[in-house]
């Protein structure tokens, strides 16, 4: 008998979203992931398998790193301003099998507002 917890669930469902969100070149993937301690986000091109654009709590801009909404709405911002200098205008968003509310949701609205179109 296996025993089923949140993290299994949570794989479970982000191969199921995995299936149908796909990043090209033209409009590349938006990934999200979080622990309790940090916020990552990753811009990803599929197709050559590289990763674009990337930020997390972890980077040296941020000052206290820790896993909040705040930290979300300031990593979704500064991953939109190194996606526009890259030339990165439109993305599909992956939530990677987390619920859209709280830190996914303040992490793409803060990246919407910065100029990305999902």
């Amino acid at each position: 008998m296996s025993t089923i917890n949140r993290k299994s669930i949570r794989r479970r469902v982000h191969n199921r979203i995995r299936r149908k969100v796909s990043g090209t070149s033209e409009r590349p993937r938006l990934a999200v992931h979080y622990s309790n301690q940090h916020i990552y986000a990753q811009v990803i091109d599929d197709t050559a398998g590289k990763t674009l654009v990337s930020a997390s709590t972890l980077d040296k801009s941020f000052e206290k790193a820790s896993s909040n909404i705040e930290s979300a709405q300031k990593v979704g911002a500064l991953l939109a301003e190194r996606a526009k200098g890259s030339n990165i205008s439109a993305v599909v968003f992956d939530r990677g099998g987390h619920l859209y509310h709280g830190k996914v949701k303040a992490l793409a609205d803060a990246a919407r507002e910065a100029g990305l179109q999902f």
